[in-house]
């Protein structure tokens, strides 16, 4: 009985990482592909020649179904419809990670919140300090953020010299970091002004979708159907849109419609059938038994598979290939103007940049020394307090949501170029600063 459980906890253990290092090597690949289109988008914006592309996101794009219209710009439609999937997929990752993750018993969970929480609150002071009474004073939520992607796809760079535990450290903090920056962007940039009945009509559509997740309801179709209905109530709502997103992850169902035992008795048995009814000489495709059989397999498959990893599964793939990159076509294309950084330079760029660069690093080792020395939680296993810090400065690339806020922060166009001139810099300046860090404080541990 021992041996036996203890085979099936290796097996468990075993399937978590694979299923990790999958993880990691999407947001891997996602990250450099990120990277890729926000250099296009540098190019193009500072390339005259190429310049009038970027018009493009100018154009106005509409709905019309019969007296219902809805009209934005090409920019709007990827900020404010196409993020509000990309925030589905953070909210059904953080949902996973509370539930069977990183953060699903309190002391797993209480090192990366404590973390995130000071590398959110310390770069806001820090960005206030400078901004305060100035017109860019709306802008402390942007060096709050940290790019998971670009994080992720840092210290993988440095393949298995960097400890796992670091890396799930990181992976987690920056989940944890995505749900602040969501609550902040819900309670603080607000999109217009607030319509009271509007939420109300959310709040029905958003009770309709709890009631479907607790009876396990299974139909893709109406999910779809009541989250583009929660979306336009939320964006019409004066909230940003975005937040429809998070709202409908925290409802699809996180359990299976059979368990365990039922599924192995039912797949069994259908197998014996499966094999008594083929004839060797007869394929599959001319068999209606054998083909009928596979239909009940599917069907007992999709039982076992939950919703929620059902929609992550699917919906990954498009936000990291398509709706991110299609992000940072849109919004990373500043024209670097030379007096923004010389003569009398904005106090949002030292902000920003002291916000990202010192503030992340800061908070979160400040905030990590104090649970641990405190014998509240545990560093990882194999992960020193340099490695820590230099994770910090890792965490200091804010780039999608910290452009994402800056558009939301600032009235003028001015404000949001030099917002947007300085994340990219510093992040870049994060990126190469926090992996020159990790390698001189991991170069001596030796690869599993």
């Amino acid at each position: 009985m021992n041996a036996s459980f203890s085979r099936q906890r290796v097996m468990g253990a075993k399937q978590a990482r694979k299923l990790f290092d999958s993880f990691l090597h999407g947001q891997v690949t996602g990250g450099v592909i990120l990277l890729i289109c926000a250099v296009v988008a540098l190019l193009i914006a500072n390339t005259p020649s190429l310049s009038h592309l970027s018009s493009i996101w100018d154009e106005v794009l509409s709905i019309k179904i019969s007296d219902f219209s809805l009209e934005m710009p090409l920019l709007y439609w990827v900020n404010d419809g196409l993020m509000a999937i990309f925030f589905f997929v953070v909210g059904l990752e953080i949902k996973r990670e509370i539930l069977v993750g990183e953060l699903c018993t309190v002391k797993q969970a209480l090192l990366p919140v404590f973390a995130a929480v000071g590398g959110m609150v310390v770069p806001a002071l820090i960005y206030s300090f400078f901004n305060a009474g100035t017109e860019g004073q709306n802008g402390w939520g942007i060096p709050m953020a940290t790019d998971i992607a670009f994080a992720i796809g840092i210290i993988s760079l440095l393949g298995n010299k960097v400890p796992l535990g670091l890396k799930v450290f990181l992976t987690a903090l920056a989940i944890v970091d995505d749900l602040g920056a969501i609550l902040v962007l819900a309670i603080f940039y607000p999109s217009h002004a607030l319509h009271p009945d509007m939420l109300i009509y959310a709040a029905i559509v958003t009770a309709v979708l709890v009631v479907m997740g607790r009876y396990r309801v299974r139909s893709v179709i109406l999910y779809v159907i009541l989250g583009l209905l929660l979306w336009y109530f939320i964006y019409s709502s004066g909230v940003h849109a975005t937040i429809a997103g998070v709202i409908m992850a925290l409802t699809i169902p996180s359990k299976n419609s059979i368990n365990e035992v039922r599924f192995y008795v039912r797949m069994k048995h259908l197998a014996t059938k499966f094999k008594k009814a083929g004839n060797s000489e007869v394929e599959v495709l001319a068999n209606k038994e054998q083909q009928h059989i596979l239909h009940e397999i599917h069907e007992t498959v999709e039982l076992v598979n939950p919703m929620m990893h059902k929609f992550e599964h699917s919906l990954h793939p498009w936000v990291t290939f398509f709706i991110m990159p299609l992000f940072a076509l849109a919004n990373a294309g500043v024209v670097f103007d030379p007096e923004t950084f010389t003569g009398e330079i904005s106090s949002v760029v030292p902000g920003i940049f002291f916000g990202l660069l010192l503030g992340k690093p800061l908070g979160i080792f400040l905030m990590s020394l104090i649970v641990v020395k405190a014998r509240i939680a545990d560093l990882p296993a194999g992960t020193g307090w340099l490695q820590v810090l230099a994770l910090g400065v890792i965490a200091g690339i804010g780039f999608t949501m910290s452009i994402f806020i800056n558009g939301l922060a600032f009235d003028t166009q001015v404000l949001v170029d030099t917002g947007k001139a300085s994340i990219l810099l510093t992040s870049l300046f994060a990126a190469l600063l926090g992996l020159l860090l990790l390698y001189l404080t991991t170069r001596c541990r030796k690869t599993e």
